[in-house]
C-alpha cells in the first residue's frame, strides 16, 4: 500500500506557460511538447500547473488539454520564488529549493521520473538515446539542441501567427539534416546486415513482396533500418536474433558497405528529439496545408519522417490524448524533390567552419602591440586574504567534492581568490549567482560565509547539482537555491555573478548575463580553445580589438591561451599566459563599453591552476 502522506511530501510540481490573445487560450509549443511527452509516457508523477498572467483567468475544459491530465491554474505572481527566476517550463522539487528549467531539461527529467516509477518502461528510457545523452548538451554550445529546443519551436510559432507560402529557414535546415548520412553506434554490423539483405533482393527472394507495396503509403516497404528501429521500441517483444552473416559479407570493406537510411530525426532510432519535433512539425504542416498545400511536397524528407513517427507504438494514443489529428499525404518522389529542396537551403543558418592555423601567436601579439595593446594584469585586490579552511565544517571543504588531496588544496587556493573578492563586494541581502556551479565549490562556501545573502547555483549537469544539494543539506543551509538549467533560462535579478572555470564561451555568456542584470562579476575563465562565434556571441568582443584583429587572428590567441599546462616549457607557458591575458583583456574592455570598470588579475599563487586569470567587473 502506498504511503499517501509521503507521496504528497515528495510530489514535484510542473509549471507550464499558456498564451492569451484576445480572450483565446493558446498553448505555446514548449507546453504542447511537454504535454505530448507526458501523454506518451502516461506520466502522472507531477502536480501540473498552467501559469496565467493574473488571478481569475479561466481556460476551456474541452479540446484544449490532454484528456488524461489533471491541471491546476496559478497566477504568475503566486509562483514560488525560485520558479519566478526561470523561464518555463519548470519543475520544482517538494523542498522548494531545487528547480529544473527549460524544455530539454524538463523533458529529460520527465523521462527519468517515469522510468524510475515503472522500470518496465524501457521504451521510455530509450528516448534518451545511446549513452542517454539525447538533447543533453546545452543549446548555447550545441547547434542541434538549439535547432530542436529553441529555433524550430520559435520559427513555427512565428509562422502560425501569420502563415504564408514562405518556409521558415529553420524548417529547411531540418529537411537538410534528415538528408545527411546516418551515424549510429555499431552501425558497421547493421550495414553488413543491410548488404546481405540487398544481395538477397538481387537474387529475387523479395521481389514478390516489393510488388505488393501499397500505393497509399508514402514511404518504401519496411526497410531493415525501420524494422530494427521499431522492434527496439517494443516493450514486450524480445530483440530479433539474426543468423551470422556469410563470409563474403563479414570480410567486406567498410567503405563498400551501403549507407543507412534516415528513419528518425537523429538517425535510426526514435528519441526525445522526435518527441520535441512532432508537435512543431505537425502544427506547421497543418497551417501550410491551408495556405499553400503544394508546398508541403517540397519537403519529402520531413513528410517521410512524419509518416514514420506514426508507426511508433504509443504515438497515436498520445496524439489522440493531446488533440493532435495526424495528416495523411499522397506518395511523393523524394528523389525528384531533392534538387529543389537543396536550392532552398541557402537561407538557413550556416555551420561554424573549422579553422586551421599556421604558425604561432607571435605575429598576432606583435600586431596588437603595434596598436598599443598588451596583456596587463591589475594588482590583486585582496592578496593576503585567505579562508581558515580548518575551522569550517567538512561539507564546506572542496575535498567533499570527491577529489584528491593535491587537487583539493589547489581548489582551496582558487576559492581563496574568488571568495576574497566576492565577500568584499557583497552587502547584506544581496543575491549572488554561482554560474556553471558544478558541485557547488564556490556557492556552498558563499552560502555558509554570507548567511544574510541569497545564493543561487546554476548548472546544466544534474549529477553535479545533486551532489551540491546533498552537501548543502548536510550543512542545513537555508539561503541557497539550486537551478538545473541553461543560462538563458535563468531570468532572475541578482547583484553579483560568479563563475569558477567557466568553459569557453560560457565565460562570455556569464558576463553578458551580469551586464544585462547590471550586476558585478568575478569570473575565472577556462578552455580558451573552445571559444568560437555563436548565434549570440562573436569575437573579438571589444571595439578596440575588433579594429585590429580579425576573427581568425583572435582564434589564434584563444588556441594558444590553452597552452599553460605545467608540463610545458616555461617560455611556452609564458606565451600562453600572455595570450590568456589578451583574450581576457578583450572581454574586460567589452564590459567597459557597457559602463563597467573591469580588470584582469592573476590568482595567487599562480600555481593554483594553469587557468589562473580572474576578470573582475563593477559598475562605475
Amino acid at each position: 500500500m502506498k504511503n499517501t502522506e509521503s507521496s504528497k511530501d515528495t510530489e514535484e510540481e510542473l509549471f507550464l506557460d499558456i498564451d492569451l490573445h484576445h480572450g483565446d487560450t493558446i498553448l505555446p509549443l514548449h507546453t504542447s511538447i511537454v504535454l505530448f511527452l507526458m501523454s506518451y509516457c502516461d506520466c502522472k508523477t507531477f502536480k501540473t500547473f498552467l501559469v496565467v498572467p493574473e488571478e481569475g483567468h479561466k481556460i476551456p475544459k474541452e479540446g484544449f488539454l490532454p484528456s488524461n491530465l489533471v491541471v491546476s491554474i496559478i497566477s504568475r505572481k503566486d509562483l514560488p520564488g525560485i520558479v519566478q527566476s526561470c523561464r518555463l517550463p519548470a519543475v520544482i522539487e517538494a523542498s522548494g529549493v531545487f528547480c529544473r528549467a527549460g524544455l530539454a531539461v524538463v523533458l529529460r527529467h520527465i523521462i527519468q521520473k517515469t522510468y524510475s516509477a515503472d522500470p518496465s518502461r524501457k521504451d521510455v528510457l530509450e528516448l534518451l538515446g545511446f549513452k542517454k545523452t539525447c538533447l543533453k548538451a546545452c543549446a548555447e554550445v550545441s547547434q542541434w539542441t538549439r535547432l530542436c529546443e529553441i529555433s524550430i519551436p520559435w520559427a513555427v510559432e512565428t509562422f502560425l501567427k501569420d502563415p504564408s507560402a514562405t518556409i521558415p529557414p529553420e524548417v529547411l535546415q531540418l529537411e537538410r539534416k534528415l538528408g545527411e548520412p546516418v551515424r549510429v553506434h555499431n552501425d558497421d554490423k547493421i550495414r553488413r546486415q543491410k548488404m546481405q539483405e540487398m544481395k538477397s533482393n538481387e537474387n529475387g527472394k523479395r521481389k514478390e513482396a516489393q510488388k505488393e507495396t501499397t500505393q497509399n503509403n508514402f514511404q518504401k516497404p519496411p526497410s531493415l533500418e525501420l524494422t530494427a528501429a521499431l522492434s527496439r521500441l517494443s516493450v514486450q517483444d524480445p530483440p530479433i536474433k539474426t543468423a551470422r552473416e556469410p563470409a563474403h559479407i563479414r570480410k567486406a570493406k567498410t567503405s563498400d558497405l551501403p549507407s543507412l537510411e534516415h528513419v528518425f530525426a537523429e538517425g535510426l532510432y526514435f528519441t526525445l528529439t522526435d518527441v520535441v519535433l512532432l508537435p512543431c512539425i505537425h502544427h506547421f504542416l497543418v497551417a501550410l496545408q491551408k495556405v499553400s498545400p503544394e508546398k508541403i511536397y517540397g519537403h519529402p524528407l520531413i513528410i517521410g519522417w512524419y509518416q514514420r513517427v506514426l508507426q511508433v507504438q504509443g504515438v497515436q494514443k498520445a496524439a489522440a490524448a493531446s488533440n493532435i489529428k495526424f495528416l495523411h499525404f499522397l506518395p511523393v518522389d523524394s528523389q525528384h524533390q531533392e534538387h529543389s529542396t537543396a536550392s532552398s537551403i541557402e537561407e538557413e543558418e550556416k555551420e561554424i567552419p573549422e579553422i586551421h592555423f599556421l604558425g604561432g601567436p607571435r605575429p598576432t601579439m606583435t600586431k596588437l602591440k603595434d596598436h598599443g595593446i598588451e596583456a596587463a594584469f591589475a594588482p590583486h585586490p585582496c592578496p593576503s586574504q585567505a579562508i581558515d579552511w580548518g575551522s569550517l565544517p567538512a561539507e564546506v571543504r572542496p575535498a567533499e567534492g570527491k577529489m584528491s588531496s593535491d587537487r583539493a588544496l589547489r581548489k582551496q587556493q582558487q576559492l581563496n581568490n574568488i571568495l576574497s573578492v566576492v565577500t568584499n563586494m557583497a552587502k547584506p541581502s544581496d543575491t549572488i549567482v554561482d554560474f556553471c556551479s558544478g558541485g557547488g565549490h564556490v556557492g556552498i562556501v558563499l552560502a555558509y560565509m554570507l548567511p544574510s545573502c541569497q545564493i543561487i547555483l546554476i548548472e546544466n549537469k544534474e549529477e553535479s547539482l545533486i551532489r551540491a544539494r546533498d552537501r548543502s543539506n548536510g550543512l542545513g543551509l537555508t539561503n541557497i537555491w539550486f537551478i538545473q538549467a541553461n543560462l538563458d533560462y535563468f531570468t532572475g535579478e541578482f547583484n553579483i555573478g560568479v563563475a569558477l572555470h567557466a568553459c569557453g564561451v560560457a565565460t562570455d555568456m556569464v558576463i553578458e548575463h551580469c551586464i544585462a542584470a547590471r550586476a558585478a562579476f568575478v569570473i575565472c575563465p577556462c578552455c580558451y580553445g573552445f571559444i568560437q562565434n555563436t548565434v549570440k556571441t562573436t569575437f573579438p568582443r571589444s571595439c578596440r580589438f575588433q579594429n585590429v584583429l580579425s576573427y581568425k587572428e583572435h582564434m589564434v590567441l584563444c588556441r594558444f591561451a590553452d597552452q599553460t599546462a605545467v608540463q610545458l616549457p616555461a617560455e611556452r607557458r609564458q606565451i600562453g599566459k600572455n595570450c590568456m591575458g589578451l583574450v581576457d583583456l578583450d572581454r574586460a574592455w567589452a564590459a567597459e563599453q557597457h559602463g563597467y570598470k573591469a580588470h584582469v588579475i592573476s590568482m595567487e599563487p599562480e600555481s593554483c591552476s594553469p587557468k589562473n586569470n580572474l576578470i573582475v567587473g563593477c559598475l562605475n
